[in-house]
């Protein structure tokens, strides 16, 4: 499973030496992509009409199960059943949910800098690597606020100022604005970033938990992102309002 290969790229971390950037950092720069399963959810789920089916992104706890707090996974549930997920009406996915959607990613580098690119609902997030604060505590973003730093050759970023509007998943999976996530970004070989993200939110969970992944790179010559055209109003989410749904309004 996933989760299997993230543990096997661990180990081979220590040996491998990137290539560098021309201020020396690893070279992340290229197109990517996470596994398409987790945007069903991040949990494992069974293949059905409408899933493709995947193991669990989830790491820790071992049982790969978020560690809900029982008022927020009956809300978990609410969410499944009464609500259009946040993506159906083209917000943005938010982290960590960015890199996991079915479309490609690109990485680009400059010093002080890494920008992320995606194709979806026109997102991007800038991740500062040198010493600054984050934002005021009263701004609220889709993408959160990140701020990057260097361990040896891994990328670690802090991700704040959430605004409780994005899920991790189709499953109603969701966190708070206080969450804070803390990600690592590791070129294990070539082609493969190890990455992980564990997510600290007391006002949901009973205790931090991690989801890890491999972001696989498209050596696909002449790629380039392409624009994937949704917008705030897209016409599919009113049918799914007639159907009785509601659009979620986000966690206080």
């Amino acid at each position: 499973g996933v989760a299997l290969l993230s543990r096997a790229s661990d180990a081979q971390a220590p040996s491998y030496r990137p290539a560098r950037t021309s201020d020396g950092k690893p070279d992340l720069q290229g197109f990517w992509r996470g596994p398409a399963s987790g945007t069903e959810n991040v949990e494992e789920h069974p293949k059905t009409d409408d899933d493709d089916g995947g193991k669990s992104l989830i790491v820790d706890p071992p049982d790969g199960k978020i560690p809900y707090q029982p008022w927020a996974k009956t809300l978990q549930q609410e969410n499944r059943s009464k609500y259009v997920e946040p993506n159906v009406p083209c917000f943005p996915s938010g982290v960590p949910r960015s890199l996991y959607v079915p479309t490609q990613i690109e990485i680009l580098q400059s010093p002080g800098n890494v920008l992320i690119l995606f194709e979806r609902a026109h997102t991007y997030r800038i991740i500062p690597t040198t010493p600054r604060p984050h934002v005021g505590s009263q701004i609220d973003l889709w993408m959160g606020d990140s701020r990057g730093r260097w361990e040896g050759d891994t990328l670690v970023v802090d991700v704040t100022n959430h605004n409780g509007k994005t899920w991790f998943d189709q499953a109603g999976n969701f966190h708070s604005p206080a969450a804070r996530m803390a990600e690592r970004f590791t070129l294990v070989d070539q082609d493969t970033i190890n990455y992980r993200v564990t997510i600290d939110d007391a006002r949901v969970y009973t205790r931090p938990w991690t989801m890890a992944f491999p972001l696989r790179r498209n050596k696909e010559k002449g790629l380039r992102l392409l624009e994937e055209a949704c917008h705030e109003g897209e016409r599919n989410t009113d049918p799914l309002i007639r159907a009785g749904q509601q659009i979620y309004p986000g966690v206080k």
